[in-house]
């Protein structure tokens, strides 16, 4: 892709906390990303995009705001802009193709349309746009997430019973006004994560076990843990909001104890 929108005040309100280097890094990393459509290598990526100087912020940014896989470090949020803007494309081709009968020529010889790309904050969000910007309520929540979270193999997943929980152990922490797409997913992800019984869970079976399992994870994260009371960077405080929380990544982190006190 040679092209994706940009939103300033979503880009931004994930950003704080980076100092002016790291910035210019995450910047450089999702321009390299969109132009080769390909997953991050970590070898050398600090040169091959001018900041081999500052090799320790671009791997710090890499790791916060990319996902580590097998084939390298990938974006999700980038990885869906990608894959529609090749369908926007394709269907245009196709159209034109169907318009002009089977002359690929005059399709081949326009420009492919840009995609309208949600504005790019942190890889795993999605700004929503709702109505005069209301919250969604928690019955709201409960019912758009039915329908894509049955048949997971674990309970299914309380959205709005957890975001209460995160709102009753740490009110002082931003709280989602949006709950739909790349969010709900990544807190599916992470409740079928835990339901599994593993060195760090007992795992659960039933709503009731998974949302206590969460309550002590929040209240570990509010009393245990130096993300409740935020990290001072470049003269600003920095303090996670749910989604970076859910992160994988980040999710993993907390796990292994990497914040505790």
């Amino acid at each position: 892709m040679r092209y994706y929108q940009f939103h300033i005040g979503d880009y931004a309100s994930h950003t704080r906390h980076l100092n002016h280097t790291e910035d210019l890094a995450y910047r450089r990393l999702l321009d390299f990303y969109y132009l080769h459509e390909q997953p991050i290598k970590q070898r050398e990526i600090a040169r091959q995009i001018g900041m081999r100087d500052c090799e320790q912020e671009v791997l710090s940014v890499l790791e916060e705001f990319f996902v580590s896989t097998n084939d390298g470090y990938i974006n999700p949020r980038a990885d869906r802009e990608i894959e529609a803007y090749k369908a926007m494309k394709d269907a245009g081709k196709r159209g034109a193709e169907k318009r002009w009968g089977q002359d690929k020529s005059i399709a081949s010889d326009a420009p492919p349309m840009a995609t309208p790309c949600p504005p790019h904050g942190h890889p795993n969000d999605t700004l929503i746009a709702t109505k005069n910007q209301e919250p969604l309520t928690s019955n709201h929540i409960e019912e758009e997430a039915k329908a894509s979270l049955s048949g997971t193999g674990f309970p299914s997943c309380p959205h709005g019973r957890v975001l209460e929980l995160w709102k009753q152990r740490l009110p002082q922490l931003s709280q989602p006004r949006t709950w739909e797409g790349a969010r709900q997913s990544a807190l599916k992800g992470r409740w079928n994560q835990a339901a599994k019984k593993s060195a760090w869970s007992d795992g659960y079976s039933t709503q009731e076990e998974g949302l206590k399992w969460w309550d002590s994870f929040f209240t570990y994260i509010a009393n245990d843990t130096k993300l409740a009371s935020g990290f001072e960077t470049s003269g600003r405080v920095w303090r996670p909001d749910l989604p970076w929380v859910l992160n994988a990544t980040n999710f993993a982190k907390i796990i292994d104890g990497k914040y505790q006190k």
